[in-house]
């Protein structure tokens, strides 16, 4: 910025004690300072048809989405009836399928086979009814019926898999841990449904009983009685299509193995 001081004029005095000194000039006039003018600054608008150097086009395809046909039927109609099997409360995945059976791998067929012939095989010998017969790969009884915390401990997924493997199609218990009740979700080997009240206490091993799903009710036909269980809500039907990876192949989340 350019300022013109032609013709300023200015005066100043010090004074000290010792002596008395001044020093006389122009005096400054604040008119004669002349400030430069600025244009006002002009903007161009943006061509809307501007494209970055480089840049590219994107066209994002919507997500497919699955057709009626492939998404697995619901459980309404599901329906279960044997014998069922009453343990108490706080039964553990050592329990279960104790850890030194935790070698087998289930995705063979002879290992899952023999997995199954070890579930529960961890209860106490308070149990005097066993689960699986001695020299027997499957049990007798498709319901397992438990009280409260039931598939406490690790997170093994053998737990679920090795009840699934024995032939149990169900378990209904008072509460879950809910590390069992994922992994029972995800692997789709049994249902792990929740009573509403202490089935455990009336019902006795080897009870005849059936499971209805879409009613969500277990029927005790050997007492008579029955009872109200929690809706599985949505995860029926991940356990129904086989667990999690198969239900997500028939919906079409993840590529079918064929």
């Amino acid at each position: 910025m350019a300022v013109s001081l032609s013709h300023v004029s200015y005066s100043a005095t010090f004074t000290s004690s010792a002596s008395k000194t001044t020093v006389s000039g122009p005096s400054l006039s604040p008119h004669s300072i002349k400030v430069p003018t600025f244009l006002p600054l002009t903007v161009k608008p943006l061509n809307s048809s501007f494209t970055p150097h480089g840049a590219r086009a994107i066209t994002i395809a919507p997500h497919a989405t699955s057709t009626p046909s492939s998404i697995p039927s619901d459980t309404s109609t599901t329906t279960f009836h044997g014998l069922c099997y009453v343990v108490g409360d706080n039964i553990d995945t050592d329990q279960i399928i104790p850890a030194e059976y935790l070698t087998l791998v289930p995705s063979n067929p002879d290992e899952y086979e023999k997995l199954g012939s070890y579930a529960l095989i961890g209860l106490p010998s308070s149990y005097a009814t066993r689960f699986i017969e001695p020299n027997e790969t499957k049990t007798k009884y498709s319901i397992v019926i438990g009280g409260a915390n039931f598939g406490c401990g690790s997170s093994r997924e053998h737990a679920p898999v090795a009840l699934g493997a024995a032939g149990a199609k169900a378990v209904v218990a008072e509460s879950y841990a809910r590390i069992f009740f994922r992994n029972s979700v995800a692997t789709g080997e049994v249902y792990p449904l929740e009573s509403e009240v202490r089935i455990c206490e009336e019902c006795r091993t080897g009870d005849v009983v059936t499971i209805e799903l879409g009613e969500s009710r277990l029927i005790n036909h050997t007492t008579g009685k029955e009872y109200k269980l929690k809706p599985i809500g949505d995860a029926g039907p991940v356990i129904e299509a086989g667990g999690i990876f198969a239900y997500a192949r028939k919906t079409g989340m993840i590529p079918s193995l064929s």
